[in-house]
């Protein structure tokens, strides 16, 4: 068996063994140490000042790059709550959105929120056989963040497509580990503070499909509009403002400090390149994998994920993190979620705190 090592060298240097990505990344030592260099310097700002655009800006083209979109398709907020609220603001009035059976909220709950919307659950595999004439919207996690699914992405582009019907893709799960593209739908939501490592408080909205091909008519309306999203920044103080062009229309006023780091995170995530990632983190899903099958314990089906979610073990979190484990409890299941900071050394330790546990019979004699 091929050992795996960390990725990312001297960025990381946990004091656990870290498998909760899925919940939220660590942060690379460069961004820690650009995020403390901002914050000293908002003590005085001295005859520098404050650079509050070049941040998001650097962030906003280094995450279009990993997606293989213009950075002009791109806007930077805060959330994915808010970006569902504006996509569901978007629709017309008795519009359907179809989505998976429990799904991210974040995603879900503003869209079934808004008056006017009809929001229709089914299950994640069905998704693309139930989208109808009378779908307007087709809202989903690429990586279902309860047990790792991965959706069918180009069967649900299909049959969207077929059905005249738009597209709402939420990333959070897959952005920095899982090779995607976002020009093939509408919508593209990614909350960065897990797999691409920035800090909460970032969030990036993609738009594909026409959006922007045909002048403002092709753009939805830029509902939340302030200052930042003005054409000429400098002249937007006051008054009603004339919308970006780009995407930039649709930008939240950052938080400076979450996109100073994110700027070091996403040059990290670039270095590596994320097909390199997605080797590392799969294969140490896999051994995980094998290991529990070894011991009789089944995880929920989700091949090719990073993320794996099993049944019977949520009693033994508690224990986990006493031995330096860090990891989740989501609906039932204890999910583990391996990152580029994990190495095959930590998929075994987990699994020898687990026979530990009494959980499964005796390991192979090698375990530590």
């Amino acid at each position: 068996m091929q050992r795996h090592e960390p990725l990312g060298g001297a960025e990381f240097a946990p004091e656990t063994i870290y498998l909760n990505s899925a919940s939220s990344g660590l942060l690379p030592r460069r961004s820690a140490a650009a995020l403390r260099a901002a914050i000293e310097e908002s003590a005085s700002y001295g005859t520098m000042g404050r650079d509050y655009f070049g941040p998001p800006t650097a962030s906003r083209a280094a995450f279009a790059r990993l997606l293989d979109i213009p950075a002009e398709r791109v806007a930077v907020g805060s959330s994915v709550a808010v970006q569902s609220a504006f996509v569901a603001a978007s629709l017309p009035p008795g519009a359907e959105v179809l989505a998976p059976e429990g799904d991210f909220s974040s995603l879900v709950n503003p869209l079934a929120t808004h008056p006017g919307v009809k929001l229709r659950t089914v299950p994640l595999e069905a998704l693309a056989d139930e989208v109808r004439p009378g779908t307007a919207l087709v809202a989903l996690s690429a990586v279902q963040s309860l047990d790792g699914r991965i959706a069918d992405l180009a069967a649900v582009r299909e049959a969207a497509r077929t059905h005249g019907a738009r597209t709402y893709l939420d990333i959070t799960q897959g952005a920095g580990w899982l090779p995607l593209r976002a020009t093939d739908f509408d919508f593209v939501v990614c909350g960065a503070f897990k797999w691409l490592l920035c800090p909460r408080g970032t969030t990036f909205m993609a738009f594909g499909g026409e959006h922007g091909d045909g002048g403002d008519g092709a753009w939805p309306a830029a509902l939340h509009a302030g200052w930042v999203a003005g054409e000429d920044i400098g002249e937007s103080n006051y008054g009603l403002i004339r919308p970006a062009a780009t995407a930039r229309r649709f930008d939240e006023p950052h938080a400076h400090f979450s996109y100073v780091a994110a700027e070091r995170s996403l040059a990290l995530i670039e270095e590596l390149g994320v097909a390199t990632i997605h080797a590392h983190n799969t294969a140490l899903a896999d051994h995980y994998r094998a290991g529990l099958a070894e011991r009789g314990l089944a995880p929920r089906p989700a091949p090719g994920s990073a993320i794996v979610s099993t049944p019977g073990l949520v009693d033994t979190e508690r224990r986990l993190t006493e031995a330096g484990v860090r990891i989740s409890v989501r609906g039932g299941l204890l999910r583990a979620a391996f990152h580029l900071y994990n190495s095959t050394d930590d998929v075994d330790r987990l699994l020898a705190l687990l026979d530990g546990q009494g959980l499964s019979g005796p390991g192979p004699s090698d375990r530590p």
